[in-house]
């Protein structure tokens, strides 16, 4: 079975839904729900949101991964934002007043309900198939919601506007994450992500992080600190790099890492949705390490006649 961050209607549903698994899916109330049920085992795999183009990394989850039991990322969704603007049958955008929706799809809408419904009160609230659901019920006091279309069919509702985000062109990013195993042979286009906690706060700290990977040719896909929640000034580092943990590259990178910082959380390694491949500087191949590692041998005198 798989959990998902629900209810069912939601965009982590929609993006549930194109990864083609034929296995019962069930949802859960929050980001921590779902990834506690992949934790106890009462799920395989667990879908929530991570990342969004707009409104960038998704801190109940960064801050959820860095949080308990650990597990690994075994896959990636990258899913189009597309917004309508819905309401009960026999309902007009004339008539809309009162808008509900989630604070993420609100500020993505901003713009175009301020041009078009410029009078209507905007709620902010629970999840964009939460919206839908109460917009279904005769006596909601919301009028319309904005929410994905699988939750305005879901609940029954009509759509008076499509494709309404301010920004066409916004995606969200989800990921699949299970219990620690194998990891999974490389793809060829693969991400590696962990979590860095510092030894202490010192002038370069970031640097010597960020050098373990320059070093080692490995390129960042993203990288987003947290505070670590005990006082102010305090915060982890959450970084996606291009690479499998089975490249020598980023072995060698984490080995850095690992000496470096006073944690890291391995995250897994993954295939990317986008399928693109890592840009190889000269001297990273996994062919130069090979020669690397068999001329210190010649010199430790490791070498084979």
């Amino acid at each position: 079975m798989l959990g998902y961050f629900g209810p069912e209607g939601t965009f982590t549903h929609q993006a549930l839904l194109t990864l083609n698994i034929a296995e019962e899916a069930k949802p859960y109330a929050s980001v921590g729900a779902t990834l506690d049920a992949v934790r106890n085992g009462e799920v395989r795999a667990g879908l929530v949101p991570i990342e969004n183009s707009v409104e960038g990394g998704v801190s109940a989850t960064i801050d959820n991964l860095a949080a308990g039991e650990p597990v690994w990322i075994i896959a990636e969704v990258l899913l189009p934002v597309r917004f309508g603007l819905y309401v009960r049958p026999g309902h007009a955008l004339a008539d809309v007043r009162r808008v509900i929706t989630h604070p993420h799809a609100a500020a993505q809408v901003r713009d175009w309900l301020a041009v078009h419904v410029p009078d209507a009160v905007v709620t902010t609230q629970g999840s964009t198939a939460g919206a839908a659901a109460e917009v279904s019920k005769v006596d909601s006091p919301f009028d319309a919601a904005v929410c994905a279309t699988v939750a305005g069919e879901l609940y029954g509702l009509v759509p008076v506007a499509s494709d309404i985000a301010d920004n066409p062109d916004a995606v969200t990013r989800f990921i699949l994450v299970a219990r620690p195993g194998t990891p999974a042979q490389p793809s060829g286009y693969d991400k590696t992500s962990v979590m860095l906690h510092l030894n202490e706060d010192h002038p370069g700290a970031l640097m010597e992080i960020l050098e373990q990977f320059t070093l080692r040719g490995v390129n960042l896909c993203r990288i987003e600190s947290r505070p670590e929640k005990d006082k102010m000034g305090n915060y982890y580092f959450s970084i996606d790099a291009e690479g499998h943990v089975r490249d020598p590259r980023m072995q060698e990178a984490l080995k850095g890492l690992h000496r470096t910082c006073r944690e890291v959380t391995f995250l897994g390694s993954y295939p990317r949705a986008d399928k693109v491949k890592p840009g190889i500087r000269p001297g990273t191949s996994d062919a130069d390490f090979a020669s690397a590692e068999g001329w210190l041998s010649t010199i430790m005198g490791d070498s084979q006649e």
